[in-house]
């Protein structure tokens, strides 16, 4: 990371202090300040207070908005290559582009000898080691490795029958209406009293939150080799 005001990078340089202080009480994300946590509450609100000039469309954070007028309205694309005349809208589909130029691949696999230029690309190689299946079918809980696999099946085998209901909170789909409503009570409503982890010392007010938290679990990494770098989950 390199930026040209020192702001930026003390601000950027944090990120690696871990100082994420600011927790959010529906999921197990947390945020270096309040207004990133306050952004992220956002998406599971559904509030979005960021409203384009030139349309009816809103949005959840200021810069999903700067993405849109880009996209939708002004077609400026302010990141240029110094060495092709390609320019982009974002400055991470920029720094992608220049890889193609420097072959550079700063995302390595551990486990092979695969490399990368984006971070992306790595997790979806990750997935041919650990055979994890992150992607669930929200019509018949079928899993897979890869997103595009999970939309292919939706579209090949449920077809018109897709459920309309979605939780505000999560990416859960039903079929009907009053499956939500207890979808939403057994997941999304507060607790008195917390349920804790077995695993470490957190605690959670909200079903979901402790389910999310409990899957960060089963991917640890917390057997290792005394005799060279890998680590398993079991």
């Amino acid at each position: 990371f390199t930026s040209v005001k020192l702001s930026s990078l003390r601000r950027h340089l944090k990120i690696h202090l871990g100082g994420k202080h600011h927790v959010c009480h529906l999921c197990p994300k947390a945020f270096r300040t309040a207004a990133l946590l306050h952004s992220h509450v956002n998406t599971h609100t559904g509030n979005k207070p960021h409203k384009c000039s030139e349309c009816d469309t809103a949005f959840v954070t200021r810069g999903e908005l700067s993405r849109h007028r880009r996209y939708k309205h002004t077609l400026e694309k302010p990141f240029k290559c110094t060495i092709c005349e390609y320019s982009s809208v974002e400055a991470s589909k920029m720094r992608r582009h220049v890889r193609s130029h420097t072959g550079e691949r700063p995302y390595p696999c551990h486990l092979c000898s695969y490399a990368s230029k984006d971070a992306c690309k790595l997790k979806r190689h990750m997935s041919t080691h650990t055979g994890e299946k992150r992607y669930e079918c929200y019509v018949c809980q079928a899993r897979f490795t890869q997103s595009g696999t999970m939309k292919i099946h939706v579209l090949q085998k449920h077809g018109e029958n897709v459920p309309k209901h979605q939780c505000p909170h999560c990416s859960t789909f039903l079929s009907r209406k009053s499956d939500l409503g207890v979808h939403l009570r057994n997941l999304h409503s507060y607790m008195e009293e917390a349920v804790k982890c077995r695993d470490c010392e957190a605690a959670f007010h909200e079903r979901y939150a402790f389910l999310q938290h409990r899957k960060t679990h089963r991917s640890e990494r917390r057997f290792r080799c005394a005799q060279c770098s890998c680590t398993c989950s079991q």
